[in-house]
């Protein structure tokens, strides 16, 4: 079982949504506590994109994408950390519309490689 658990694992980080080694260094390499910490993105990061998707203004949008950025970060899923930023920056209606495009991949990528690390851990 130990080495399944290894073995998906390894899968997940090739797919490179989230980086694994540095999830392991954040955790100790305590998988329950990997896990816990995965859910917890999953809940965030959805509730953070349906913010950044239906933000007023500019001011709740930036918020919302600069949690979700250090969220990102958190747990090694830089390329969602990026794509964050790209909101945060985006300074006009068509860079917006472009960056949560970008971003939306990002959380579904991060989404597909979370549901294979929480069916291992």
């Amino acid at each position: 079982m130990h080495t399944a658990m290894a073995e998906a694992f390894g899968t997940m980080a090739k797919m490179g949504a989230i980086d694994l080694s540095f999830l392991d260094r954040v955790t100790f390499r305590d998988r329950s506590l990997a896990r816990e910490v995965l859910v917890l993105f999953g809940q965030q990061v959805d509730s953070l994109l349906t913010l950044i998707t239906d933000a007023e203004d500019e001011r709740a949008r930036h918020e919302a994408a600069h949690k979700l950025k250090g969220s990102a970060r958190g747990v090694g899923a830089f390329d969602v950390a990026r794509a964050a930023e790209e909101i945060e920056e985006a300074r006009d209606a068509t860079e917006f519309s472009n960056a949560l495009a970008h971003l939306t991949i990002r959380v579904t990528e991060a989404r597909i490689a979370l549901t294979g690390l929480l069916r291992t851990t």
